[in-house]
């Protein structure tokens, strides 16, 4: 799989995605994910593909003061903004597919809408399960399908038009776990059978259709895709195309549906 469709992007980036996606798409999920695998003071918790920690920080909140947090993310510049975020949490390069900690370590292991990036999605379950404590919990979030989040199904469809398939796909890679029995079928392949699947509808929220596309261009891996004249076009485009999902103050608010996986190991 290439480096863009996995989520790889540079320091820069990372930057702009904590700086703009964290607020505008995942800060709301971190409790969602939090109160799924009901931590609590004293635990040890793994935060998997923690990108710039926006997870990890709400888990350090959770767990604290006897508690202990470690994040771990493939991607440096990624690692290098979370850790400038909250140097208390231990973070670490490493891949979801092969962990670098011993078995049985953690009270609980949380992973925030990064499992349709992972190179091989059953072995980093597999991994998860590997790390997790008898009597230990997991909570996975991933995207519902696009069509369900109409401001990105839209963004996509004027991706498509304007760029074509390449770079359109960079927008539908995201949603690609949406189908709940697909879901629930993958979680069976890692050996992870007795799930509990809750959809919740959650809010994407950007300023302006123009900090929108900034964001989504400028903070994720189409910034390696799409040259200036055509992101000045794609501006243009977007101004006029997006308008539905803009309200009277310019501000754009639109659903963003997810699943979160939950599950208990057997003690």
């Amino acid at each position: 799989m290439e480096d863009t469709l996995k989520g790889q992007v540079t320091r820069s980036v990372a930057d702009i995605y904590e700086e703009f996606f964290v607020p505008a798409l995942f800060q709301e999920w971190a409790p969602r994910l939090a109160d799924a695998a009901r931590l609590a003071t004293g635990q040890r918790v793994l935060d998997v593909a923690c990108g710039t920690g926006v997870l990890a920080r709400e888990a350090a909140k959770r767990v604290a003061p006897d508690g202990a947090v470690v994040g771990l993310d493939r991607n440096e510049g990624m690692l290098a903004v979370a850790q400038r975020k909250a140097p208390a949490v231990t973070w670490k390069a490493g891949l979801a597919e092969s962990l670098p900690f011993p078995d049985r370590g953690f009270d609980a292991v949380v992973s925030q809408f990064s499992l349709m990036f992972f190179e091989d999605r059953a072995k980093a379950l597999r991994e998860m399960g590997r790390v997790l404590k008898p009597g230990g919990r997991m909570a996975v979030a991933v995207w519902d399908a696009l069509e369900t989040s109409p401001g990105y199904a839209a963004m996509a469809a004027l991706l498509q038009r304007l760029f074509g398939q390449r770079i359109a796909s960079e927008l539908h890679a995201p949603f690609s776990l949406g189908d709940r029995g697909a879901l629930r079928a993958l979680f069976g392949e890692a050996g992870i059978a007795d799930i509990e699947i809750r959809t919740e509808v959650g809010k994407a929220r950007f300023p302006s259709i123009e900090a929108w596309v900034r964001t989504d261009v400028k903070g994720w891996t189409l910034a390696d895709l799409i040259d200036d004249d055509q992101y000045r076009l794609l501006q243009r485009e977007a101004a006029t195309a997006l308008l539905p999902y803009a309200k009277s103050d310019g501000q754009v608010v639109f659903d963003g549906p997810a699943h979160i996986v939950s599950a208990r190991k057997a003690a």
